[in-house]
């Protein structure tokens, strides 16, 4: 709870801060993403699986002035082939709060933004593939909880809480919480250097029924990114972060309990609408729900492997037919320890808001 009560918080601060002006005004959105991803996996770590399908909200914000929000929608996620015509409905409601460099989100979270480019950043919160899984952009798009953005000229960082389930007589509740930060240390310098940070837990619990064991797994730490000088490219960058993680499935059976650790760097560049990216992993003992399972010490039949390698290479292609549409192409060769195997992915995504009304 203490990762609720840091970001409602942050809520009440930012709502203390705003200096209502009436400008209400109506608009009509929607944001929509459309996934195929196809893995060829054969490792003892993750089996291949193809998602195809389409997901988004269709909403209406209402801004009281400009710095209130309330926003009311509906969200859906087909399948294609599903029997059922949506596999996940559910509410778009939510409250935003703005005020100077953060944005405040009560209700359904912004999970959705595009702009991650390539496949090895895409998931819903721009996290390391270590801490949660990419493919969780598509198979669990929908999030509601508390949220908080902070973005200024040196700081980008968002604070979330996303509550999945709740704690009945069949199940524990269950919630995950993160954080994800850049700090800029030395930005006029030849080679820039930003301080990275992320963390983020799962958490199995609940007091009003006894239906499970109390669980909890984390992990997270400190990175630095440096921005190389561009060379041939655009933009070249390379970053190393190293992870702890805490697995804790049951927390009156600690002796089950795993404690791992991990180095994760990436060098990436991007040039033209393209990017390519390498990823090389070690770590021990690292067992984190959630994360992607290639780099983790328990395989797909519960075993554990301690000592674990992993690499990757991909390449992307950014393309923006529209200012409201941006389709990305990438393909990836994936060295699992001895295996190798590979995946390819297309995405596209569609953002627009037209104003339907305004207050004269």
């Amino acid at each position: 709870m203490r990762h609720l009560t840091t970001v409602a918080l942050t809520g009440i601060i930012a709502l203390a801060a705003i200096d209502a002006h009436p400008q209400e005004r109506i608009s009509l959105g929607a944001d929509l993403t459309f996934y195929g991803d196809n893995t060829e996996f054969f490792n003892p770590w993750r089996e291949g699986e193809t998602l195809l399908g389409s997901e988004g909200r269709v909403f209406m914000d209402v801004d009281l002035n400009d710095q209130v929000t309330v926003r009311a929608g509906v969200f859906g996620n087909h399948a294609f082939g599903d029997e059922d015509a949506f596999r996940t409905v559910r509410p778009v409601i939510a409250l935003h709060l703005r005020s100077g460099h953060s944005r405040f989100i009560f209700g359904s979270l912004d999970t959705a933004r595009y702009g991650a480019t390539g496949p090895d950043q895409g998931g819903p919160h721009e996290l390391l593939p270590p801490l949660q899984r990419e493919t969780l952009a598509f198979t669990r798009p929908n999030e509601a909880g508390l949220q908080w953005f902070f973005d200024s000229d040196r700081v980008e960082q968002e604070i979330w809480l996303n509550w999945q389930q709740l704690n009945t007589e069949m199940h524990r509740e269950a919630f995950d919480g993160g954080l994800r930060g850049e700090l800029a240390l030395f930005t006029d310098v030849r080679l820039p250097i930003s301080l990275s940070y992320q963390f983020h837990l799962v958490h199995h619990g609940g007091q009003l029924f006894d239906s499970g064991p109390v669980g909890d797994s984390w992990a997270g730490g400190p990175g630095f990114v440096v921005r190389l000088p561009n060379g041939p490219f655009d933009k070249q960058t390379v970053e190393i972060h190293g992870l702890v993680a805490r697995d804790v499935p049951n927390r009156a059976a600690l002796e089950n309990a795993e404690t791992g650790f991990g180095v994760f760097t990436r060098w990436a560049a991007e040039k033209a609408g393209w990017r390519s990216h390498f990823i090389a992993w070690r770590s021990r003992d690292f067992v984190k729900e959630e994360s992607d399972n290639h780099y983790g010490a328990r395989r797909g039949d519960g075993r554990l492997t301690r000592l674990r390698h992993y690499f990757e290479a991909g390449l992307t292609r950014i393309l923006q037919p529209a200012d409201e549409v941006g389709v990305e192409l990438s393909a990836r060769i994936h060295r699992v320890d001895t295996f190798h195997d590979y995946s390819y992915r297309i995405l596209a995504h569609v953002e627009f808001a037209r104003p339907i009304w305004a207050a004269p």
